[in-house]
């Protein structure tokens, strides 16, 4: 730690060296003291900052220092297991897909194997082979009348606007090359989504791309945007993880005339979606919306996504489902440790429900209720590696998605500038100066890359598990340190007996 500290002193005085030699020639020793002088007065006469006042010149090092705090910490503190919201191990395992890059680890596991919570798969002495191609999931029920058949693995939803459209034309043409969905987010269909992908079209509380002049839901115009070829699946956002109860949040300096006009509101304004959705507020009404959404669709398949919160009302919803027989296609389970571009830290810290808990809670419920069989569960949360994709498919997940992951993918370095609009990287800014720097020619195949790579080391662990079918996938496959105890999740969380909570 201290030599870190030490190191990045010097880097900083070598650098304050650097720039005072450029400028001592243009302007003079005599000059640069005079600015020196008159930078020293001003921190002294003004009002706003205590520490210049009290440490005039000086005291503008603590803001350099705050302003590349992040990039000092992920460079010259942390290790590289415990970096957050993502480590340097899961960075760097995303890079090297992308990039088809060494994809081997030497000398042995950075983990602690005996740190409370470790979690790690069976493995069989007897492992099968590896299956050829990856299996692929059909989505639709029996009302459906255009199912779709969905990759293991693929990106999660985020907005144009939230995204810069280099980021977005990027994801979507790897999707193209990969034959995987790309998730719109709420802020609609833009130009730069339908470049050849598959998409899931997100609908939000905002309504964006398909709403009204007051706001709310527009049939007509969600009808035009369904009907795009491009558009396999709806997908109904109630909550997301990040921000559960709050709605998504678009700061005023990303919102430029291009987003404004594709979510048909005010250019350079705080977008504030509402927390909830107009058009329903009861399970009932939730259900007789989907409904619709699927009748405007013409039978594409319609699922929901949220957040688990109140565990009462998901159980209202999935009682709703057997009593008017109208289902969903699929649910996606977000957790509380979600990605988000803006969100208040309240909520991103203290609201809503953990993914691993969140997903067992709601696939258990859906079980008990004898609706799985009729309805795939999506899941979205901190999805980054094959294990994280075995693990989720295990709990009860039928397809998984990132988010996270896939900006990696394009080159996000988690400056963790995303609601700024100052993203170094071109992935979340709009800044053209910015954003020049995300070639979409370079970066479309390392979002298909990493998408093959994920699934190919995925299909390796399949293997390694003894596993010939995805039906083999369960509970019992995963374990978890508890104490002294090693558990695995099966004993922790028994499945629920499909059916279960009608006999009662």
């Amino acid at each position: 730690m201290r030599e870190a500290i030490k190191f990045t002193f010097i880097a900083l005085f070598i650098t304050g060296v650097i720039i005072l030699i450029i400028l001592w020639p243009v302007y003079g020793i005599s000059t640069l003291g005079l600015l020196i002088f008159g930078l020293g007065i001003y921190d002294i006469l003004q009002k706003k900052h205590t520490i210049l006042r009290n440490f005039p010149v000086l005291g503008h090092m603590r803001y350099l220092l705050e302003m590349i705090g992040p990039e000092l910490h992920q460079y010259f503190v942390e290790n590289d297991t415990d970096g957050t919201p993502i480590d340097r191990n899961h960075r760097t395992y995303v890079y090297e897909r992308a990039k088809r890059q060494n994809q081997t680890h030497p000398f042995g596991t950075e983990l602690d194997v005996e740190e409370e919570n470790y979690r790690w798969m069976h493995h069989s002495i007897y492992p099968s082979k590896k299956l050829e191609k990856p299996p692929r999931v059909m989505v639709g029920g029996p009302d459906c009348k255009k199912p779709y058949s969905a990759s293991l693995f693929n990106i999660s939803a985020m907005s144009f606007g939230a995204l810069s459209k280099n980021a977005v034309e990027a994801l979507n043409l790897g999707a193209r090359a990969g034959n995987f969905f790309h998730d719109t987010g709420e802020g609609g269909i833009s130009p730069y989504h339908r470049k050849g992908g598959d998409l899931v079209y997100e609908v939000g509380t905002g309504y964006f791309g398909c709403r009204t002049k007051e706001g709310r839901f527009s049939p007509e115009a969600f009808r035009e945007k369904a009907a795009y070829p491009e558009v396999k699946m709806i997908e109904l956002k109630l909550s997301q993880g990040a921000k559960p109860g709050h709605g998504g949040v678009l700061p005023a300096v990303k919102n430029n005339e291009e987003i404004a006009k594709i979510r048909e509101i005010e250019p350079h304004t705080k977008v504030l979606s509402p927390p909830g959705h107009k058009e329903f507020n009861d399970a009932t009404g939730l259900l007789n919306f989907i409904k619709q959404m699927r009748e405007l669709s013409e039978g594409k398949p319609i699922g929901f996504k949220l957040c688990i919160g109140n565990r009462q009302e998901f159980i209202d919803i999935c009682k709703k489902m057997t009593e008017t027989g109208i289902k969903p296609d699929f649910i996606t389970i977000d957790g509380s440790e979600g990605g988000t571009g803006a969100a208040p830290v309240d909520f991103s810290n203290y609201v809503g429900m953990p993914w691993e808990k969140g997903l067992i809670f709601a696939v258990d419920t859906l079980n008990a209720y004898d609706l799985k069989k009729d309805i795939r569960v999506f899941t979205a949360t901190k999805i980054f590696t094959a294990f994280d994709i075995f693990k989720a498919l295990c709990l009860g997940a039928d397809v998984c998605s990132s988010a996270r992951g896939m900006m990696l993918a394009l080159g996000c370095i988690q400056a963790l500038k995303c609601d700024t609009n100052e993203c170094p990287t071109g992935v979340t800014s709009n800044k053209p100066s910015l954003r020049r720097g995300l070639v979409v020619e370079d970066k479309w195949k390392r979002v298909r890359n990493y998408h093959y790579e994920a699934i190919n080391d995925f299909l390796e662990l399949f293997a390694a598990a003894g596993c010939k079918d995805p039906e083999e996938l369960n509970r019992t496959l995963i374990y978890k340190k508890i104490g002294q105890e090693l558990k695995n999740y099966e004993d922790m969380y028994p499945t629920k007996k499909s059916g279960s909570a009608l006999a009662l």
